[in-house]
Order: C-alpha cells, then sequence, then structure tokens
C-alpha cells in the first residue's frame, strides 16, 4: 500500500513530519483531500486546519496559515508562515 510522505513546515521550524494516508487541508479555492497517487499540485493555503491522517487511522491537526501545499511523487511539503498543532 502507497503511502504519503508529510511535512509540515513553519517559517523557523518544522512541525510534524511522517507518513500518513491522507491529507486534508484548506486553499483559497476550497479544502482539498490528498491521497497516496495524487497528481502533482502546487496550491495557496488559507487560514484554518491541516488533518494528517496517519496509517493507523488516527489523525495530526494543525493550524496553518499564510503558504503553500505542494504535492508530487507521494511528497506532500506544506510550508506556512504560522503553523503549530492543536
Amino acid at each position: 500500500m502507497a503511502v504519503l510522505n508529510v511535512s509540515v513546515v513553519a517559517a523557523d521550524h518544522e512541525v510534524w513530519s511522517g507518513e500518513a494516508s491522507m491529507v486534508v487541508a484548506r486553499t483559497v479555492e476550497g479544502q482539498i483531500g490528498i491521497l497516496p497517487g495524487h497528481e502533482p499540485l502546487l496550491a495557496i493555503l488559507a487560514q484554518g486546519e491541516v488533518r494528517v491522517t496517519l496509517n493507523g487511522g488516527e489523525s495530526i491537526t494543525a493550524n496553518a496559515d499564510d503558504g503553500f501545499l505542494s504535492v508530487e511523487n507521494n511528497t506532500v511539503t506544506i510550508v506556512a508562515r504560522q503553523a503549530e498543532l492543536v
């Protein structure tokens, strides 16, 4: 089973990184869900939650704003001016 390699990064530190089965984030064009095998994507983040669902079903939530989300080759990178785990 394919997994996502996810990094959530604030301007001055890494907030969280690891493997996940799904990522849901708010972009300026609406909410988006990312699963393994997703097409390459670059989106501007809207202020709000980023939910990362781990392979075991647990989830991690971070507040993030003023940044972007990048997807390529099952790697999801979320870079925000401000981000913190909730």
